[in-house]
């Protein structure tokens, strides 16, 4: 995918570099005001911050859960009229209809890779339900480039486990990086 302005590229790319270590890969919570802080700032910050939570968009059973399993204690230290002002914040703030945080993506090592007949056939599998392979095949990017451009696509529905991922974006380098003439 080739885009006549490079400002908007960068800007496209720029939120999956962050996953990948081009700037920290933490979220930014605002902290909230009144009884909500009172409840997090007693019983919660002296373990752990509230960015935390945005790695996870949970209904109230959810967030529930998670509280007992994360505690110590079960989460038994919290009243009950703490525990509902919390997770009245957590389901509003991070509910399901919420997008969490994606978290770190580890390329994981691969010892195989793709011929082109199998690259060709995953690039018809997962990419071309949403575009044409004229996007790709119109493209020269470096390997890194091709890494982003692949999660965030996996990020938007396409289906790659993360060893195909790393195959594919191999492939890709080799194939349409930026040493390419074509």
């Amino acid at each position: 995918m080739r885009f006549a302005n490079p400002v908007l590229a960068a800007l496209l790319a720029l939120p999956l570099c962050a996953q990948i270590g081009r700037r920290p890969a933490r979220p930014q919570v605002t902290r909230p005001d009144g009884p909500v802080w009172q409840v997090i700032r007693k019983n919660c910050t002296a373990c752990h911050g509230i960015d935390d939570y945005a790695f996870f968009a949970l209904d109230r059973d959810g967030w529930q859960k998670l509280l007992v399993a994360k505690h110590k204690d079960g989460g038994e230290a919290l009243s009950d009229d703490d525990r509902r002002t919390v997770l009245d914040w957590l389901v509003a703030k991070f509910g399901p209809d919420s997008k969490p945080f994606p978290r770190t993506y580890v390329p994981p090592e691969i010892t195989t890779f793709f011929s082109d007949p199998e690259a060709k056939r995953l690039l018809d599998r997962a990419c071309t339900k949403c575009h044409g392979l004229d996007r790709v095949e119109t493209s020269r990017y470096p390997e890194e480039q091709w890494r982003v451009i692949a999660v965030d696509m996996r990020e938007r529905g396409a289906q790659l486990t993360d060893e195909e991922l790393e195959r594919l974006v191999e492939w890709l380098g080799r194939v349409w990086g930026t040493n390419q003439d074509k």
